[in-house]
């Protein structure tokens, strides 16, 4: 068994920019969405946008996002193969606990309190999202993480999840929103790239060939999927009865 190196900008620095672009796109529309939620009258209006934002904040901002990021990912003379369920169990985990977090200051009563719940709650997930995603590679090796890395990593996730729930709150104009959106990229990116920096891989060439699909296989479907849902977010948002847009604005 050899301790190999790796990459994480195998096609140099153009999935660092893509993936930064697609989760300040992502948050932008969660931090609209969220804007929406608090304008809404009714708590199923409001439990609608908020769901909304779960799949714009937590499928693209958080999850697309580390899924591009992965582009970039390779073990020198390695076949890198992913799970499939694993890599879809992650996107649901990621949708999943953002949608918590967020639930728990726009649903409910807000309070201090709450919002660090939310994050922490949240963040932990973001974060352990992360690391079912590293679970679905398969290479003749293996995964190892630096202990003190993964922790800096779960920690800059909370702080992430919380500062965004915290602006879905406070951010109340354009200009304000797209700053926070700026900022949430920033967030979202260098938790991923923190946990990136944890990984030490291990090659074994006699283990037998890996099971599971490339990940450049899973690019078309990712895509459309993700444009898809994109499309179907703004058209509400562009859609919807502009008056609290007006409230909101």
């Amino acid at each position: 068994m050899n301790h190999d190196s790796l990459r994480h900008f195998s096609d140099g620095l153009s999935t660092l920019v893509l993936a930064y672009v697609v989760s300040v796109i992502g948050s932008l529309i969660g931090l609209a969405c969220m804007a929406r939620a608090q304008g809404e009258p009714t708590r199923a209006t409001k439990a609608r946008w908020t769901v909304f934002g779960a799949f714009a904040i937590g499928g693209v901002a958080i999850w697309l996002m580390h899924f591009i990021a992965m582009l970039g990912f390779d073990v020198p003379g390695a076949s890198i193969k992913y799970s499939v369920p694993l890599t879809a169990l992650s996107a649901v985990v990621a949708i999943g606990v953002v949608g918590l977090g967020l639930s728990l200051v726009t649903l409910v009563r807000f309070t201090r309190m709450r919002l660090l719940v939310a994050g922490t709650l949240a963040g932990l997930g973001v974060a352990g999202m992360h690391y079912l995603g590293m679970s679905a590679i398969r290479f003749r090796g293996g995964i190892t993480y630096d202990p003190a890395l993964v922790v800096v990593s779960c920690a800059i996730a909370v702080v992430a999840a919380t500062a965004a729930f915290w602006f879905t709150l406070v951010v109340k104009t354009g200009v304000a929103r797209v700053a926070a959106g700026l900022i949430m990229g920033v967030a979202v990116t260098g938790m991923h790239y923190t946990g990136m920096a944890a990984v030490r891989v291990t090659t074994d060439p006699t283990m037998a060939s890996p099971q599971g699909t490339a990940v450049f296989d899973l690019v078309f479907p990712v895509f459309v999927t993700s444009a898809l849902v994109v499309a179907a977010l703004l058209w509400m948002l562009f859609t919807a009865d502009d008056e609290v847009v007006g409230e909101t604005a």
